[in-house]
């Protein structure tokens, strides 16, 4: 039996993977959009009629009106951690399995995140906007000596205790703050746990690893910051939820935080994409209009780096990735025990 796959937002570096291995009894068909309420609308019938398994990342929006769109659905794959833009709900009541991949990149995201330190304390995105720009090179470019400085973690899952090595190497003094504290790490990763509330008053930079679960939205906002110190730095690589953007614009507006770094935004899809901003301005809520606005406003300072959701975006990741979301769904459909199945 040949089972019909659509995999949705496929990128170039996926292709190498589809070529190289063969996927016997799948019939795939590649697709670089997301798939939307609005979009699903342009799929002729029999695409909607036969179509068994679909792949999507986190752009994509399954709600209820895309879930009874495909009449045969048995398989939901999202290739992420978070699976929050799929509607479980809808799924459960027609029998569609969701899949997730729960646990990759914590190399990859936790070298990315200190590639971002470095940049912010060593001024360097400052110092090479400036240059580019002919700007005055007399500017303040004053760093900071890593081994100097206390970090401070926040969560310390698989990603988060990756960060916490990557400190220890550096010779930094580390606090971290877990709501499961995995106390044989502490000795192991070279870090001491503590309060939230202690972590943001005492750390000089600020880096953020914990999923976002709807309970923890804007878990970063106002009273967080007024803790935090004028010379401290915060870093995002998790999930845009779990910061107040506009509270974080307030601080480097003032001149009451050193930096930021974010590779995670709340409405990625349009925040990213200036492009598409324009054109479908009238149909986003206004909590993705004011979003992006502050976003855009965020983004004419020199302290403040933005990046397009990259941290996970590996060679090795991306393989990884794709070799666990067809192992489960093989192991799905032939009656195996999937990981990551929701």
């Amino acid at each position: 039996m040949t089972l019909n796959m659509l995999v949705f937002e496929y990128r170039e570096v996926e292709k190498n993977f589809f070529g190289t291995n063969k996927f016997d009894n799948f019939n795939i068909k590649f697709y670089t959009d997301t798939l939307t309420p609005e979009t699903v609308e342009n799929f002729p019938e029999d695409i909607l009629e036969n179509t068994n398994v679909i792949s999507v990342f986190i752009n994509s929006v399954i709600n209820e009106k895309v879930i009874n769109a495909f009449k045969n659905l048995r398989i939901i794959s999202t290739r992420s951690t978070g699976y929050d833009h799929i509607d479980l709900n809808a799924c459960q009541n027609k029998n569609i399995a969701v899949i997730n991949v729960e646990n990759y990149g914590e190399t990859s995201v936790a070298q990315y995140t200190f590639g971002l330190i470095i940049m912010l304390v060593r001024k360097i995105y400052a110092a090479a906007i400036s240059v580019k720009n002919c700007e005055n090179t007399n500017m303040n470019f004053n760093g900071r000596d890593i081994s100097k400085l206390t970090i401070g973690v926040i969560g310390t899952g698989a990603i988060g205790a990756a960060v916490c090595r990557l400190a220890k190497c550096f010779g930094m003094n580390i606090l971290a703050s877990d709501i499961n504290p995995k106390r044989e790490l502490e000795e192991l990763s070279g870090f001491k746990y503590v309060n939230l509330e202690e972590l943001l008053k005492k750390s000089d930079i600020v880096t953020i690893h914990v999923p976002y679960t709807g309970h923890n939205y804007h878990m970063i906002s106002q009273n967080q910051f007024e803790l935090m110190k004028e010379s401290a730095c915060i870093i995002n690589t998790s999930r845009g939820e779990l910061i107040n953007l506009q509270a974080l614009y307030d601080r480097i507006k003032n001149g009451k935080l050193a930096g930021a770094a974010l590779d995670v935004l709340m409405c990625e899809s349009i925040s990213f994409n200036c492009k598409k901003f324009a054109e479908n301005i009238n149909q986003e809520s206004l909590k993705c209009y004011n979003e992006v606005k502050t976003v855009e406003k965020l983004n004419k300072y020199h302290n403040v780096i933005i990046t397009p959701h990259i941290a996970y975006d590996t060679l090795d990741s991306v393989n990884y990735i794709l070799e666990v979301t067809m192992r489960s769904i093989k192991e799905v459909l032939y009656g195996g025990k999937a990981s990551g199945i929701i």
